[in-house]
């Protein structure tokens, strides 16, 4: 039988998730489908006669505060949270109905999202995972600010930061291999600066920003901590970027490496490697013999939160 780690998976259930908005503060209820192998990740506007429209490089549309898609001119916004989870719990194939233009921001990280994952159940499919094996280096460069991806078996990222006080320089590295995305990175929250509060809102954003889903930095620290890591406002960042990163397609197999970088620089990332097709390749572990069966990712009771096992079904 085939290492499940190399085959395609999808949620075992339907989940549904409620909420507003991070930058419009709208309404929006949201459900995540399970999908056949192949299909990878697909919104749906269900307002909009269940328009789709796929997590892919070319959807991407206007990026700065956060990451947004755009098809036919319908718009979904915000995911890089939700695909950040997905990628980082190793689920391929999804669809996402939503009744609204931007996905909710729950309690700003994405813990809900790997919890309910692990609630409802992952299964493994039998197609064999493909991965974006990067062959030559990739790099997009703005000033002091610097992004590229190197070749590398595995899927690992360093990323350093640089903030105003109270944050100052931070750098943390993360092994998507190691699978520890649910308890070292999910967790790590969005982050802004009370300063910053009514220029932002002036703009039309973080209308749906609350200290419920916001770490609220004044000039000494946190107005709402504790924090959930030292290093919680770098972490943050290596989950946005493995959401940005998501848009790619398929699982990148490489070493990425971000200073100072952003959601804009991520997704300019994306556009330059897909485009440059000398330098990647699909790629995955042969499988000798496909799976007999189906499996499903669960929770195990009464162990820890986010440990799980596989069971056969």
């Amino acid at each position: 039988m085939a290492s499940l780690a190399h085959l395609e998976q999808t949620i075992a259930a339907p989940i549904q998730f409620a909420g507003v908005g991070l930058h419009s503060g709208a309404p929006v209820t949201m459900r995540l489908l399970p999908a056949p192998g192949g299909s990878g990740i697909v919104f749906r506007r269900t307002d909009l006669d269940n328009f789709e429209i796929p997590a892919i490089g070319r959807n991407v549309a206007k990026v700065s505060y956060a990451t947004s898609l755009m098809r036919q001119g319908v718009l979904i916004s915000t995911t890089e949270h939700l695909l950040s989870a997905l990628i980082g719990m190793g689920i391929d194939n999804v669809i996402v109905e939503l009744d609204n233009l931007e996905l909710p921001i729950l309690d700003g990280s994405a813990l809900p999202y790997v919890e309910a994952f692990l609630s409802a159940g992952i299964r493994t499919q039998r197609r064999r995972r493909e991965t974006i094996r990067v062959l030559s280096p990739i790099e997009v460069r703005d000033g002091d600010k610097f992004i590229g991806v190197y070749p590398g078996s595995g899927y690992s990222i360093c990323y350093a930061i640089e903030f105003p006080a109270p944050i100052g320089y931070q750098r943390a590295s993360v092994d998507l291999a190691a699978e520890t995305y649910g308890t070292t990175i999910a967790p790590a929250r969005t982050f802004g600066y009370k300063a910053d509060e009514k220029r932002l809102r002036d703009m039309g954003l973080i209308r749906g920003a609350a200290p419920e889903c916001t770490i609220i930095l004044g000039p000494t620290g946190p107005e709402n901590g504790p924090l959930r890591f030292a290093d919680e406002y770098v972490r943050h960042k290596v989950l946005d970027l493995i959401g940005d990163l998501a848009l790619a397609g398929r699982r990148i197999e490489g070493h990425v490496v971000a200073e100072r970088a952003g959601h804009a620089m991520h997704t300019a990332l994306v556009s330059r490697l897909l485009k440059d097709r000398s330098a990647w390749e699909l790629a995955h572990v042969p499988v000798a013999v496909a799976p007999d069966e189906e499996t499903v990712l669960a929770t195990v009771p009464g162990d820890a939160p986010l440990h799980a096992a596989l069971i056969s079904v």
